[in-house]
């Protein structure tokens, strides 16, 4: 899966552009950078949700914006998405979101998508909330519950927007734990957003860093690797928490 020239826009904002990058198959890569610098922009073109202005989204190789319609459809059963508030239905029960890809998607009777449903759950330790509605859950279980509907056709790549945001560090810890070891066990590919430091330098493979400044990637690695190499005054003020340096203070 790769980008490659991409350029994002919304009428004449530029958001980012010259955005390539190739995310390896069972890695996990993130897209990192400050507020308001365009990572969820990319995200939203990656699921099919804003088409480049410029550039190639290559999902194996194919460019999904070349195809057609129904292809891109089937092209997104690969995909799983959990969003950052995690979007789940408020009238449904956490198994009945689980269950509603796969009613919708596919031909299984209500006895298989039950057992689906328990299996998914269960792999996010969850199904003990199968008859509960989000509004009875915590912010950590609602995550955990997208992640079980992300889950539910089986895809072979996962996006999450900002999975950790408004969590307790021991609630995002776990959740970290549990990103990594379903990459492990399912052996899928991850694409990230975020700006929690401690769940990127724990989970990311790799990543690119998107400046806000001149709307384009300015930094390519792991997250660690970016925080103990990388000099750019950008990069390492986001990677380190401290205030970046004026250009009078960098020539002091």
């Amino acid at each position: 899966m790769a980008l490659d020239g991409v350029t994002l826009a919304f009428g004449s904002k530029v958001i980012q552009q010259d955005v390539s990058f190739t995310v390896r198959r069972g890695s996990i890569f993130a897209v990192m950078g400050g507020s308001g610098c365009g990572k969820s922009t990319v995200l939203k073109s990656m699921i099919g949700l804003l088409r480049p202005r410029t550039g190639r989204y290559l999902v194996g190789d194919e460019d999904y914006w070349s195809a057609d319609d129904a292809h891109r459809v089937s092209v997104n059963r690969r995909f799983g998405v959990l969003f950052q508030s995690a979007a789940l239905w408020s009238s449904l029960t956490v198994g009945e979101n689980v269950a509603l890809p796969m009613q919708m998607f596919t031909q299984l009777d209500a006895a298989a998508i039950r057992r689906l449903v328990e299996l998914k759950l269960g792999l996010v330790g969850m199904l003990s909330a199968i008859d509960q509605y989000p509004a009875e859950l915590s912010g950590g279980m609602k995550k955990r519950a997208g992640l079980a509907r992300a889950m539910a056709l089986d895809p072979d790549i996962l996006f999450f927007d900002e999975p950790s945001a408004g969590l307790d560090p021991i609630t995002s810890a776990r959740l970290d734990e549990l990103i990594v070891n379903l990459r492990d066990g399912l052996g899928a590919t991850i694409v990230i957003v975020s700006h929690e430091l401690p769940s990127l330098f724990a989970i990311a493979d790799d990543g690119l860093f998107l400046d806000a400044q001149s709307h384009r990637p300015i930094a390519h690695g792991s997250p660690s690797w970016l925080r103990d190499h990388c000099d750019d005054p950008q990069v390492f003020a986001f990677m380190h928490r401290a205030r970046p340096e004026t250009p009078a203070e960098r020539h002091e």
